[in-house]
Formats: C-alpha cells, structure tokens, sequence
C-alpha cells in the first residue's frame, strides 16, 4: 500500500499505515492507579491527614512523581461544614524532601452534605508531578464526628 504524505504512520499487521481522521493512530490507554483507599474520622482536630496522622512533615501520599493529577473520591458520612487542604512538595532521589514545609496547592471546604459523593481535582488546572502530597480534613462546625471515605487515582 503506498503511503501518502503525512507526518505520522504507524506498522499494523506487518504494513505501514498513513495516519488520517479515518485511521487514527493507536494508543494504548493507560488507567488510572489506585494510589489510596482510607476511611478518616473527621474531627475538629487541626492538621489530620486522610490517613488520621496530625505529624505536619509526614505525607498522605508517597512516590508520586509519574502522575501528572490526582483525582480524589470521597463519599460523606456527616454533614458537618469539613475544610481540606492539599499540599505537596519535592523531594530528591533518595526521597528526602527538597527544602522544609509544603507547598499548598488547594484548600476549601467539601461540597456536599450527609451521605453524599464528591470529586476533587490535584490541581484543579494544570499538571503536578509532585512527589509527595499531604490532604487534611478538619470539621469546622458542629459536633459531630464523621467518617469521610477516599479514594485518590493517580492519572498518568
């Protein structure tokens, strides 16, 4: 089959083929990777992490250099008013951070009442490829203690 002009082909079952709106380019669609599944109490604790940790230099999330986003499920127990926090920072190659502190990407409060579903994306707009990240939860009105059920992908 002679190819016609174009600045991208590709080998299918042994023959070159041209690139076009008709036959598109394959592409081996990667999935997201599970990176977390968690179930936190929410309390009015200041500083607690998803996985229930208030050590400030300790990350929620390790390795995570290769994901360009990170998207988060979680689904409410309460309805108590919950700000969230989302920080990240580098580290070197032996996995010591790069400077001290964190760098704080997001922060809000989780949309949402009792029993309802919510999705947050890390970082809203743009690419991230940190390699750590800490997200913490604090109930900021009522009484109530709740459990808040996560899950984060790391999207490639």
């Amino acid at each position: 089959m002679p190819l016609t002009p174009t600045l991208i082909g590709h080998y299918s079952q042994g023959d070159a083929q041209a690139v076009s709106r008709q036959n598109r380019l394959p592409v081996d669609a990667t999935a997201p990777d599970t990176l977390l599944v968690a179930t936190t109490t929410v309390t009015a604790d200041a500083n607690r992490d998803l996985l229930g940790s208030t050590a400030t230099e300790l990350p929620t999330l390790d390795v995570c250099g290769q994901y360009r986003k990170l998207v988060w499920f979680y689904f409410r127990a309460g309805g108590d008013s919950t700000t969230y926090r989302v920080l990240a920072r580098a580290t070197d190659h032996n996995g010591a951070p790069l400077g001290t502190g964190w760098q704080e990407l997001a922060t809000g409060t989780l949309p949402g009442g009792a029993n309802s579903w919510g999705r947050i994306e890390i970082p809203s707009a743009g690419d991230a490829y940190y390699d750590q990240y800490r997200i913490e939860v604090r109930r900021t009105t009522g009484d109530n203690n709740y459990f808040l059920t996560s899950k984060i992908v790391g999207v490639r």
